[in-house]
This record gives C-alpha cells, structure tokens and sequence, in this order.
C-alpha cells in the first residue's frame, strides 16, 4: 500500500481537473436540535462553513456541494448540486457530486463530508494531489476524509446505499494509496459533540 507524507505536499494548487465534493444532503437523525445540525453555529458560525472554508484555502479550481435535506447558504464559487434522493444513503449523494463533477470536466474528485470541521485545507490539498485510483487520508495512522476517488473507478462505486466509497474501498485494496494528514476528520453528529466542541478552543 502507497503512503504519502504530508510534508512532501509543496505549495502548488490542485489540478483544475480535480474537483473537491463536498457532502451535505444527509438529514443528520442523530442530532437532536432546533435545526439542522449543519445550520447550527460552531464557534460563532454555520457547521458545514469551517468545511467550505478549508476547501477554498486548499485552492481547487472547481467545488461541488451536495445539498438535500435542508437549504444551505453557499457561496458563487460553489457548485450546488441537489439530490432529490437523499433519503435512499450517501452512495446517491457521491453520485450525484460525481456527475457534477463530471460535467465540469473533472477527472478526478476529492469527497469530504460537511459535518467535519476540523479537516484542513492541507489535508484536502494533500489527498488531492495523490496519484492512486483511489486515496484517503489518514490521520495518526486511521483511516478518514477527504477520499479521492480518480475517474477510472467511478463506474465501480455504489450506486444506492449508505457507504459511499468505503466498500470499494474495502474490497479493492490494489487500488488504495494512504494520504498521512494533520487535522482530524472527526465529525459531529449530535448535540453534545457540538456543545464539547463549542465549549472548548482546542481543535483534535
């Protein structure tokens, strides 16, 4: 299995061929809120802005934001794509970014998810410029977002379910390289992660 060290990544933006894709159609059952968990302040602002932010600091030409159960407030530069599906999982999100992304003339995307705030844009930039099919960050030797997943394998992703790219990532791992990352991909699910992390200055 290839591994890429974080040092190595240089200054240079990604390929404006590669297209980052963001997730953030999920309905997040397990937050229990006035409002979607997405929509709710982490520090003073939106949860699903601090990913958008560290996207546009990693500099890719071309952003794809998957919307669906609630209504986000995106910027120009973002590609809104909806999916009208998002009740059915996550693999017709991936999918619906991936036409997007495909449409753009994108021949590779970089995926990460809304409700993971404390990715970095080198962590985004770094798994953008591996060169397996498929690339996923990790961090302190754990596996997490973003994946990148080149277009030579978009026809063997899932097309309806709830796993996304982890089952191909799974059964196909001649195809893996691993992305070493600072940051962390820990995600917020319910309200009491959110007010632990909104109670403390210290990101993971």
């Amino acid at each position: 299995m290839n591994t890429v060290p974080a040092q190595r990544l240089d200054d240079h933006a990604p390929s404006s061929e590669t297209c980052a894709v963001l997730l953030a159609a999920g309905q997040g059952s397990r937050f229990i809120g006035s409002s979607h968990k997405l929509v709710t302040p982490l520090r003073g602002r939106a949860l699903y802005t601090w990913a958008l932010d560290s996207i546009e600091a990693a500099g890719f030409a071309h952003v794809v934001v998957v919307t669906g159960c609630v209504e986000l407030d995106l910027p120009q530069w973002v590609v809104r794509a909806h999916n009208p599906r998002w009740g059915e999982g996550q693999a017709t999100s991936l999918q619906c970014g991936i036409a997007a992304a495909d449409a753009l003339g994108a021949t590779a995307v970089v995926v990460g998810l809304a409700d993971q705030p404390f990715v970095t844009a080198q962590a985004w930039r770094a798994v953008a410029m591996a060169d397996t099919p498929i690339a996923v960050a990790t961090y302190g030797g754990a596996r997490g977002n973003p994946v990148r997943l080149d277009r030579s394998i978009w026809s063997l992703l899932a097309t309806e379910g709830d796993y996304g790219a982890r089952s191909l990532l799974t059964q196909r791992p001649d195809l893996v390289g691993e992305v070493a990352c600072t940051g962390s991909s820990a995600d917020i699910d319910t309200m009491e992660q959110l007010q632990l992390w909104n109670s403390s200055t210290n990101s993971p």
